[in-house]
């Protein structure tokens, strides 16, 4: 059964992109909050859905460095996105009070310069993490 979340979209008629992915991926983070709630530290959120995706044998990356290329030179600007799934799905995670344009601006732009066309921005300082949940497509 399909979690009921209510995604912020860029686009209600289109079909989802990667929606049994992005499914799975929410189904890991509402378990993550559910078991430890709001008001830790990103860091915390991080190694939790980690461990989460691995009991449910996802394939991920973390901590991926996002080179940036400037003028012809690609230069390690020190970026890093919190997860890749199967390398179709971003997923930058937060632990804020308000989500602001700024974040979801962050992870259009690492998805512009990836190529990963999917994104989800995940803000874990909520009541229900359904309130957090910002899904982004290009």
């Amino acid at each position: 059964m399909r979690p009921h979340i209510v995604l912020h979209e860029n686009s209600k008629e289109a079909p989802l992109l990667e929606r049994e992915l992005t499914d799975k991926i929410l189904n890991v983070a509402i378990e993550v909050h559910r078991a430890i709630g709001p008001g830790l530290l990103e860091s915390v959120y991080q190694v939790c859905m980690a461990h989460e995706a691995t009991l449910r044998s996802m394939q991920f990356e973390q901590q991926v460095p996002l080179q940036v290329k400037y003028k012809n030179v690609t230069l390690d600007a020190g970026y890093r996105l919190d997860f890749i799934f199967e390398r179709k799905v971003i997923v930058e995670l937060k632990a804020v009070d308000e989500v602001l344009p700024v974040h979801e601006a962050q992870l259009l732009t690492y998805m512009k310069l990836t190529g990963i066309r999917v994104g989800l921005l995940l803000n874990f300082n909520v009541p229900v993490l359904k309130n957090g949940i910002y899904r982004r497509a290009l």
